[in-house]
């Protein structure tokens, strides 16, 4: 280590000496990294985010080639009476249906094709029923018209009562598409008409999203929509538009909040050192290390995700942390009196020394991340590593040769910032070190206590932005078709397998009752009922004997309910070329197939992670008679794979990073516990952090628990910072508290600011990121500023105290000082 810190200030003062050559180096690496990244594109799809090896990601590529897009592009009308309302649906489904994009637009229920072929859905042992339960009336009515006839025993009239067996196939594909009593998806009350649109192609392709949301805009902003009623309007909702709009959310997330992000550090910075030029020399190497590292972004990947977008914010601010306690260092050496060049190697030397060891250490912990098979944490840990690692690099070239051409040119520090004045906090940490040791114990045991109640929200609700109109629209579009909008699809090869997983989810949903996550199983082999013929001889029989009825003693409601059943016993037999064309072509592939899709209709929320990892569960337990597996697509089924394996890597990651951090400064640092110290005030603040999290309201969830090993790695530096600075010789506690301190205030403010960028942001889920990140750095900055060194001002003076005893003990000659003076913390 030695001999890298000796490397690294030789370096230095040779760019200090030769400013040209290495800002020229500096300035063509950034533009080649500028050059390459200018072409990096955001891509904020979920699905991309899991390894192609996943069987959800095979089974949801399969799905996509065979049957196209799930979603729907979801046109909505309103404002209008119902007969405007489905005239506005009639015109514009062949409008919506001619566009190249489209393959049909669904604007009808098939609810009176099922409504009138109900009893074919019964089984032949329950239409016997029927006939029995009217059998019996019919008796009991003649009975009761006969004028002879004498009811002794008050009989009751036998029930036409048939609500159990309505119940009993309540939940049949051919019973929930025809139990709405609209043929439109429309809502009177509401005054809103939905016609469900369905592309070609699937949704995660956003260019091809934004040209069918387009052309499907462009085509209503064609019409005349005033012939439907004075207030009448149109609105554009469902997957498509869904995915644009968060895609817009996110990317305007970025751009502001990482302006805001630059305009806080700029701030904090001028407050910092008192001086513009100095907030230069600080961004301009973070400038030309965060060029470099998105030209290799750019070269690796080709764009950046829902998190890695973030990353320029997050590394600026970690960045000017190495800035901050580098430039600090190199002013408080010119106002001791050392020239530029020699104040540089000396920085460069020591404080670039920790800077390397805490860019490595949390370029480890990254890293460590970035073994996730979350392609999000990933991609994540590999840049934040690399890019803490170049950062550094970027400093060690460009900051010294600023500063030798800041020199030449005849800049002289001002003496308020290169020397700080001593630090009122560090006398009162000498004075009060017990007393506040103490209180800080009190406080993190009662922290410790609250750790129990931290809770994971598997709500993804919480974590989409659900005020957006296109969402706020979608909800109103479930509830008017009365079924989720996007099924998963279960996929067979032949129709006798699509039968026989027909029957095999339905067994499973009668085992698992009132637990089963399915609503209902749809396909075109269960959309036809079996043994129609035989249906057909006892519908016959039911047909006649309903003529009979005398109707005149029943209620309006049975004389409905007759008529119904009257119009039910005379339907024909039907197979699938008679069913809907807008039934058929909703299990039709993308070649005009129309076998070996099952849709099953979740009956949980799709935004409830338990739920869907408890679907997920449940339908890859069935399988065909001969044990062959069929592949399930969805998004749920991504979705539950993103929960399983977060909440199985989570605490591999986290273990993994502290091991790692901890055996870097070992090896760095010369010592184990030396080491152990460094980590010591990280450890404390993640499980202040830890007990605060239930107090302050906040839960982890899939995105925002990447925090822990990224705080792990990126506040340890904190502590190298202090204690290589207290360990070296002649230190005093004050002023090296009174130097180190505010740097280390500065970095954790700058990082705190890094992620705060994320704090601003309006999604949900990178908001929670930017809310734990600043928690997370407010406790480790007050634990590094107050709780740890009152600690080492204790074990400082434990340490002389057992000296002096030993000294007495063999007759030795004592040296007294102040606890404070020296504390030495190495030797402790």
């Amino acid at each position: 280590m030695v001999r890298v810190e000796r490397t690294l200030g030789a370096v230095a003062a040779h760019n200090h000496r030769r400013p040209g050559l290495a800002l020229l180096l500096a300035l063509v690496l950034a533009v080649l990294g500028g050059l390459f990244a200018r072409n990096l594109s955001l891509n904020a799809n979920l699905v991309d985010l899991l390894p192609r090896s996943f069987e959800s990601v095979r089974d949801l590529h399969t799905l996509e080639e065979r049957f196209g897009a799930l979603g729907w592009v979801a046109v909505v009308g309103e404002g209008a009476d119902a007969a405007s309302l489905q005239r506005f649906a009639d015109e514009l489904t062949p409008k919506l249906e001619a566009l190249p994009g489209i393959r049909f637009v669904e604007s009808q229920r098939p609810s009176a094709f099922f409504r009138d072929r109900a009893l074919y859905f019964l089984s032949e042992e329950d239409l016997k029923e029927v006939h029995r339960r009217l059998e019996a009336r019919i008796a009991w009515e003649k009975r009761q018209a006969n004028p002879l006839f004498v009811d002794l025993v008050g009989e009751e009239p036998p029930s036409l009562d048939f609500s159990d067996l309505e119940a009993k196939y309540g939940g049949s594909a051919g019973q929930r598409l025809s139990s709405h009593g609209s043929d439109y998806y429309l809502d009177p009350e509401q005054r809103r008409v939905v016609l469900l649109a369905k592309p070609d192609t699937t949704s995660a392709d956003l260019g091809y999203s934004r040209r069918i949301v387009g052309e499907v805009r462009q085509l209503l902003d064609a019409q005349d929509l005033s012939k439907y009623g004075p207030g009448f309007r149109v609105d554009i909702t469902g997957t498509f538009q869904k995915k644009i709009d968060q895609q817009g959310q996110i990317a305007n997330d970025i751009a502001v909040s990482s302006a805001v992000a630059l305009g806080l550090m700029l701030l904090y910075l001028l407050f910092h050192f008192r001086s513009a030029l100095a907030v230069g020399l600080v961004l301009t190497p973070v400038g030309a290390g965060l060029a470099w590292t998105y030209g290799l972004v750019a070269l690796l990947y080709g764009q950046v995700n829902l998190l890695t977008g973030f990353l320029g914010a997050i590394l600026g601010g970690l960045g000017i942390e190495h800035g901050i306690h580098l430039l600090g260092r190199y002013l408080h050496l010119r106002g001791e009196g050392e020239s530029s060049e020699q104040a540089t190697r000396e920085s460069f030397t020591h404080t670039g020394g920790a800077a390397l060891v805490s860019a490595l250490v949390a370029a480890l912990t990254f890293f460590v991340l970035g073994t996730s098979r979350f392609l999000a944490f990933r991609e994540f840990g590999v840049i934040a590593g690399v890019g803490m690692v170049v950062l550094v690099a970027a400093y060690v070239l460009v900051l010294p040769a600023l500063l030798g051409l800041a020199s030449r040119w005849g800049w002289r520090p001002r003496l308020a910032a290169a020397t700080p004045s001593q630090s009122r906090m560090g006398r009162v940490l000498v004075r009060r070190r017990g007393l506040l040791t103490a209180v800080w114990a009190v406080l993190l045991v009662a922290l410790f206590t609250q750790v129990p109640r931290l809770r994971f929200d598997y709500d993804f609700r919480s974590l989409e932005d659900q005020g957006l109109p296109s969402f706020v629209l979608d909800r109103e579009v479930n509830r008017i078709i009365g079924y989720s909008q996007t099924p998963v699809v279960v996929l067979t090869d032949t129709p006798e397998q699509e039968r026989e997983m027909v029957r095999a989810l339905q067994e499973a949903q009668r085992a698992h009752g009132k637990e089963s996550t399915i609503d209902f199983v749809a396909s075109l082999s269960a959309l036809v009922p079996p043994d129609q013929q035989a249906k057909r001889a006892v519908l016959q029989d039911i047909s006649k004997l309903v003529e009979t009825v005398p109707e005149e003693r029943l209620s309006p409601e049975q004389r409905e309910q007759l008529a119904r059943l009257r119009s039910a016993a005379r339907a024909e037999p039907f197979t699938q070329e008679d069913l809907p064309f807008s039934v058929r072509q909703q299990f039709q592939s993308r070649t005009g197939d129309s076998s070996g899709f099952v849709m099953v209709y979740p009956s949980v929320s799709l935004s409830d992670g338990q739920a869907i990892r408890a679907l997920a569960k449940e339908l890859r337990g069935v399988h065909l008679p001969s044990g062959e597996r069929s592949p399930v697509a969805g998004e749920a089924l991504v979705l539950a794979d993103i929960l399983n394996m977060v909440t199985h890597e989570g605490p591999l990651i986290l273990g993994g990073a502290t091991l790692a951090v901890l055996l870097a400064m070992w090896l760095t640092l010369g010592g184990l516990r030396m080491a152990l110290l460094c980590l010591t005030p990280t450890v404390v603040s993640l499980v202040a952090l830890l007990g605060l999290m239930p107090l302050m309201g906040l839960e982890f969830n899939y995105l925002n628990i990447l925090v822990i090993p990224v705080l792990i790695g990126t506040t340890v530096d904190a502590g190298v910072h202090l204690l290589t600075r207290l360990a070296s010789p002649r230190s005093d506690f004050v002023a090296v508290y009174s130097e180190t301190g505010r740097a280390i205030c500065g970095g954790l403010l700058t990082s705190a600011v890094g992620f705060g960028a994320l704090f601003l942001a309006d999604h949900p889920g990178l908001n929670s990121i930017g809310a734990l990140a600043n928690l997370g750095f407010a406790t480790n900055l007050l634990i590094m500023l107050v709780a740890f060194p009152a600690l080492l001002l204790v074990l400082s003076e434990r340490r002389l105290r057992k000296h002096r005893a030993r000294s007495v003990a063999r007759k030795e000659p004592t040296v007294e000082g102040p606890p404070g003076s020296k504390p030495a913390p190495h030797a402790s």
